[in-house]
């Protein structure tokens, strides 16, 4: 079977790209057009994280790389070529999509769902009929804070954190309405939110606490310039004080580190899975036999990882002193000013929900289970230039919450 890739050069991408190669003598690479040279950003990446050098030499001849526009019609291809390129398929993986939880949903349809749409039309084309194997988001669970999420669920009831739950709610719809129409197969696979242990570097793809921590940056940054009583960012003015965190800053602790108030929750907990571990499942999961509809797997991990433990990692690497609150504050200094415009990176400190993965252990049994996701680990995938983690002496040590128990 010849399987084709998209988002190849992407944080979750590239390892899939990997396993793939483990079971397929080539692989074709559906690269964005314009973006540069695709094989060269994969043969750089496999060789920053470990790649042995026999793999690296053989990538030109195994991979074949066809430049794409996920946005247009054919993705952008000739109708010839998107024909030949269809026919050629066994099986395509949707792993690319924009992940920016504060952009624009106009934006984000463009690239998550219409881009989605172009995916299937290129299955639907192929007289092999290949499969699809389409990853979404545990996130479209949507809104829900508390409770269970359950595999076979999809519904907007409880609304979305962010237009990009939204975008990929959509897309995955248009998933089953796709395989309805043609009377096809298609496996859905959400993961949750994907963390490395692999130091940072400019030529790795980021993922999403690495952007996240960049935001708040970049935003004590801006806030640390606007004088004390200026407009604290698009909002307008703030009301915060200035000291030794900057001018418009509220300042907390002996050090003078800026303090930002956020809503959350006290025992609140994220979902957090090395991305490795993540890659494995979702492949191990396209080898087993399908239902001949919609499969949808949760691919996340058995143990949450607190709240407190994402704040005290984003303590240590912005000088930030993080306050959960009940409420947003009713007098935003500038930096909670800015943050408040970044709907993707508080919200999900108040959530308190479990997703289920009873489908995923089922069938894949005790090699489902990771290893939990500390601290330690967090920062080794965060710290610049391979910093030991800075200890904070008054705070006690966080630990990893117990498993939660199934029902």
């Amino acid at each position: 079977m010849h399987v084709a890739l998209t988002g190849a050069t992407g944080f979750l991408g590239l390892r899939l790209l990997r396993r793939l190669l483990d079971r397929h003598g080539s692989v074709t690479v559906l690269a964005h057009a314009g973006t540069g040279d695709a094989l060269h950003r994969i043969t750089r990446s496999f060789a920053l994280t470990g790649a042995p050098p026999a793999l690296l030499a053989r990538l030109p001849e195994r991979l074949r790389v066809v430049e794409t526009d996920l946005e247009l019609p054919r993705l952008g291809l000739s109708a010839r070529a998107f024909r030949e390129l269809a026919d050629g398929l066994g099986a395509i993986w949707h792993s690319a999509g924009s992940i920016h939880l504060e952009g624009d949903l106009s934006v984000l349809r463009r690239t998550n769902v219409e881009g989605t749409r172009h995916v299937l039309e290129l299955a639907a084309a192929g007289c092999g009929e290949p499969v699809v194997r389409h990853v979404s988001t545990a996130f479209v669970a949507g809104r829900r804070r508390t409770g269970v999420a359950y595999e076979d669920e999809l519904g907007d009831g409880d609304g979305f954190e962010n237009a990009y739950e939204r975008s990929k709610y959509e897309a995955e719809l248009l998933v089953h309405a796709w395989s309805g129409e043609h009377g096809r197969p298609a496996l859905v696979l959400r993961p949750s939110i994907l963390v490395s242990d692999v130091p940072p570097h400019p030529e790795l793809p980021s993922h999403p606490l690495q952007v996240i921590e960049r935001i708040l940056r970049d935003a004590r940054r801006t806030a640390v310039l606007a004088p004390a009583g200026s407009g604290g960012g698009p909002g307008g003015p703030h009301r915060g004080a200035a000291g030794p965190a900057g001018p418009g800053l509220r300042s907390s602790g002996p050090e003078g580190r800026a303090r930002v108030r956020a809503v959350g929750h006290p025992h609140g907990r994220l979902n957090l899975l090395p991305v490795e571990h993540a890659a494995d499942v979702m492949v191990r999961l396209a080898e087993l036999p399908s239902s001949r509809g919609v499969d949808t797997y949760h691919v996340v991990h058995d143990r949450d990882v607190p709240v407190s433990t994402v704040v005290a990692l984003l303590e240590r690497l912005v000088p930030l002193s993080i306050e959960l609150v009940d409420a947003k504050p009713e007098d935003p200094s500038a930096l909670e000013a800015l943050l408040d415009f970044y709907p993707g990176i508080t919200a999900y400190l108040a959530h308190r929900r479990r997703f289920d993965d009873t489908r995923v252990r089922t069938r894949l049994g005790p090699s489902a289970l990771c290893a939990p996701v500390g601290l330690d680990q967090l920062w080794s995938g965060l710290a610049p230039g391979g910093e030991a983690l800075p200890r904070q002496p008054d705070a006690p040590p966080v630990l990893p919450p117990p498993p939660a128990p199934y029902t």
